[in-house]
């Protein structure tokens, strides 16, 4: 006599299905952990002022002119394949990147993980939320 296998009856197959798609999902979030975290300004300073962190603005050429973060490092979103060795002496060094609203810094700071930069940190709201926040600009 064959042992009756509860799960694998057609009535019982949707349950099982259920089943391993719940415990999937829950897996989820351990499997796909995101490599960039994403933090506000306060974040920002304590980074920059306490760990040495490197500022890396990946907005456009005119929106870096039109002013930026102290001592920020720039290099645009769409180069940051071909230039990401320019950052190669900071990758022990937290490295917040910025962008106008923080929304397109996924990219350029996935290219700093994928090459070994492992404290990568997106300002959220961008430079925007850094004029918000009243803190220093510069142009030059």
């Amino acid at each position: 006599m064959e042992p009756d296998n509860f799960l694998l009856r057609p009535e019982n197959l949707l349950f099982a299905i259920a089943a391993v798609v719940s415990g999937l999902m829950l897996l989820w979030p351990l499997i796909s952990r995101k490599t960039v975290t994403e933090i506000d300004t306060t974040a920002a300073i304590k980074l920059i002022n306490y760990q040495n962190a490197q500022v890396v603005d990946v907005r456009d050429d005119s929106e870096f002119a039109a002013g930026h973060l102290p001592d920020s490092k720039h290099i645009p979103a769409e180069k940051m394949s071909e230039r990401w060795y320019e950052l190669e002496k900071y990758k022990e060094n937290p490295i917040v990147m910025i962008y106008k609203s923080g929304a397109r810094t996924s990219k350029p700071s996935s290219i700093l993980h994928k090459n070994g930069f492992t404290q990568v940190h997106d300002l959220k709201g961008g430079i925007d939320a850094w004029r918000r926040a009243n803190l220093p600009i510069v142009k030059r």
